[in-house]
Parts: structure tokens; C-alpha cells; sequence
């Protein structure tokens, strides 16, 4: 499967507009460059209404199979909001950078973002196993 640009995301409506609230709320600190991502994400992605999103498309509370790309390891990752994170359960917060490098990505895609050790990881969205907006979610 190709690799899709970094930097082509597609957003619900629902989710940018949530997305907009939560980093207009968020304080300057240790995550601002994770922010500032997000941010020329939110303002370069493509917006669709959640009864149009593709099912092949990283949603908030999209269960998501990633492969990382020089160990070919598997993981499975859901992007949430921060009260909703559980990183040992694989919920991470979408102001994490991995969360923040999911979001509005199709599966063949490669994501990459830093750890906070400051090495870069890339793995590719292999598949979603669960989007809501697949299974008729619409408001989650």
C-alpha cells in the first residue's frame, strides 16, 4: 500500500470543532510543540460530517493497529482526550505527540512523532479495528 503524505488528514466536523475547544483551554508548557502540531493539523485537514467519513480514517476513539517501521512491531493505539487517557490500556491522549501524529490519517499512512526522549518513531496505520463513526457512532 502507498504511503500517503503526512500531511493529508480528514477530520469530522464534530471532532475539529471539539479539537478547537480543548487547545484554546490548553496552557503554554511542556507540550506546546505537541499543541502547535495539532494545530496546523486542525488547520490544514480536510473536514468532513461525521455520517461522511471514510471508515479508513483515524477518528477520535478509532482503534487503531499501527506497525512501527524499523522493528516491525504491532501495537494497537486509541487516541482519546486527555481524561480519557490510559496509555498501559492504549488509550493515548490526543495532545500526546504519537496521539496528535494519529489523527486524520487513512490506514496505509506513516505516522511519526517523537518520544520524550527525543527519538523519532514511525509506523504505518496498518488497519482501524473500530471507528465510531463506522459502527453509527456519530456524537462519541
Amino acid at each position: 500500500m502507498d504511503t500517503l503524505l503526512l500531511t493529508e488528514r480528514t477530520l469530522t466536523d464534530l471532532d475539529h470543532a471539539r479539537l478547537k475547544r480543548l487547545l484554546a483551554g490548553t496552557p503554554a508548557g511542556p507540550g506546546q510543540a505537541t499543541s502547535a502540531a495539532l494545530r496546523a493539523a486542525l488547520d490544514n485537514a480536510d473536514l468532513a460530517p461525521s455520517r461522511a467519513i471514510p471508515p479508513d480514517v483515524v477518528t477520535m476513539y478509532s482503534r487503531v493497529l499501527l506497525v512501527e517501521s524499523t522493528k516491525n512491531q504491532h501495537q494497537v493505539l486509541t487516541p482519546c482526550y486527555p481524561e480519557d487517557a490510559e496509555p498501559a490500556a492504549g488509550f493515548v491522549s490526543v495532545l500526546s505527540p504519537v496521539g496528535s501524529a494519529l489523527l486524520g490519517l487513512r490506514v496505509g499512512s506513516l505516522a511519526v512523532w517523537q518520544t520524550p526522549a527525543g527519538d523519532e518513531v514511525q509506523a504505518r496505520v496498518s488497519a482501524i479495528l473500530f471507528q465510531p463513526e463506522a459502527s453509527g457512532d456519530f456524537v462519541l
